[in-house]
């Protein structure tokens, strides 16, 4: 099979962060320090996973196609339908490469990385959630939202494509309750933390041992270890009884006071974390606590080094952005405080047959180009070329904000927007506050959730301010 491991992954965390002081003094309990991600209105698992497939697509070897895509997730857009298929869509894969789900835990991040690496050739894994809890409680203040994607799997001999190499892997499994959520429920509950911290404790010590076997290293010669969980006195415990406290890095801690946990997501943004700023040679060991734990022992190579190949938005540099939200906005978001709507209809379900008819451009976000030269935006059925522009920036040349059309979070703001290349296409703006919008703003196209309707997600792309590489 040769060597397998990290070719290049990716990272999305929301723009709006929630500042954990506004908690408590509406909620009346619940809060804390600093801040955590939290997804805008026009944001959920399959928007943000999008984001992040983009970025590991980027920054991997010109050329590679993955042979596979795997999304993972707690809070999946859809049941009784895939939804990587739409990642899949908008990622404009082609139609050979499966698209598979393995959603439902936060395990199950790990099972679709195990099955990307045992493949033929590189997948892309992508893993996103969005962490809700009542307002007051413990994850409501703890989550956070995100997505990270990795390109990994076997690349022969040469690891010349290699970020890490994977060189170690151990598991223990066991059956217990330590959080649970029904199907439908909005929020999980959890068990006593004593009896689930115990139950990790034994159980990270077990594949800890077992994945140093595996990669035939011994605990000093571990550079960092990341351990994540969402049981916060676990995730301390199998550190401390480890005896790799302090080889947990800067970057890593760092996230819970800024983002939050984020679930699915969090074991691949750890890593990408870390391989923002790991030097060649470094031994790495990523510690999952999840419905048991799942040691994998990575050691970098020396492309880790090169910046061109590093994230083109870096993990610190998302931290350093990022626009505040209201916690009452935050609160209607996600459904816990239910606000007055535009006095507008609401809009009619998307047709399932026309979005199907009109994939690459809905999905994709595909132009057309003729043979003049001009784009056309949407595209014209007889040009001859099609033209992608989801990566196209562009310059807003004159805008309106709609207090009155109806929208899940109002106001509306739309934009003209001329394409850098040609196209000009009637645009709605995201992450953004109306009263910072200006003619002569720069803009970058992302994948939004327009609206829901009769349970069918609208998705299409919105334009956001172009801020300096890592900003939102």
């Amino acid at each position: 099979m040769g060597r397998r491991g990290i070719v290049s992954h990716g990272v999305h965390l929301p723009y709006r962060r929630l500042d954990r002081s506004e908690i408590r003094p509406v909620a009346g309990t619940g809060g804390g320090t600093g801040t955590r991600t939290v997804a805008s209105y026009d944001e959920d698992t399959t928007t943000m996973g999008v984001e992040a497939g983009r970025q590991a697509l980027r920054d991997a070897p010109a050329g590679m196609v993955p042979a596979a895509l795997w999304f993972a997730t707690t809070t999946p857009a859809y049941a009784d339908k895939t939804n990587a298929t739409a990642i899949h869509a908008a990622l404009r894969l082609d139609g050979s490469v499966p698209a598979f789900d393995a959603n439902g835990s936060v395990r199950s991040a790990l099972g679709a990385l195990r099955a990307a690496l045992d493949g033929t050739a590189p997948a892309l894994v992508v893993a996103a959630d969005v962490r809700t809890g009542l307002p007051g409680g413990a994850d409501e203040a703890t989550g956070g939202d995100g997505a990270a994607a990795l390109v990994a799997g076997p690349v022969g001999d040469d690891a010349g494509d290699l970020l890490a190499e994977v060189v170690g892997w151990g598991s223990a499994t066991e059956e217990f309750l330590d959080r649970w959520r029904a199907p439908g429920d909005a929020h999980a509950r959890r068990w006593e933390g004593r009896f689930g911290e115990g139950r990790y404790l034994a159980l990270g010590q077990r594949a800890w041992d077992d994945a140093l076997k595996d990669a035939g290293l011994v605990a000093d010669q571990v550079d960092r270890v990341l351990v994540v969980g969402a049981h916060g006195r676990a995730v301390a415990g199998v550190a401390k009884a480890l005896g790799v406290a302090a080889k947990v890095p800067e970057a890593v801690a760092g996230l819970d006071g800024a983002v939050g946990f984020t679930g699915a997501a969090h074991p691949a943004l750890a890593l990408a974390a870390a391989l923002d700023t790991a030097a060649p040679g470094e031994v790495l060991a990523l510690v999952v606590l999840a419905d048991g734990a799942d040691v994998v022992v990575w050691r970098t190579t020396d492309a880790v080094a090169d910046r061109a190949r590093r994230s083109t938005r870096p993990v610190a540099a998302q931290l350093a952005a990022g626009g505040p939200v209201p916690y009452g906005k935050a609160l209607a978001w996600r459904g816990f405080l239910p606000v007055a709507p535009p006095n507008r209809p609401e809009p009619a379900r998307p047709s399932a047959p026309a979005a199907a008819r009109s994939s690459d451009w809905k999905f994709g976000f595909v132009g057309s180009q003729g043979a003049d030269g001009t784009v056309h935006l949407p595209p014209v059925p007889t040009d001859d070329h099609a033209r992608p522009m989801a990566d196209a920036t562009g310059t807003i040349v004159t805008f309106t904000v709609d207090r009155l059309a109806y929208s899940p979070s109002p106001p509306v703001v739309f934009a003209v927007v001329d394409f850098d290349g040609g196209g000009r296409l009637p645009v709605e703006l995201t992450d953004v506050d109306a009263a910072d919008v200006a003619i002569g703003g720069r803009v970058e196209m992302t994948f939004r959730r327009l609206f829901t309707a009769d349970g069918i997600h609208n998705y299409f792309w919105k334009a956001r301010p172009l801020r300096p590489a890592g900003e939102g």
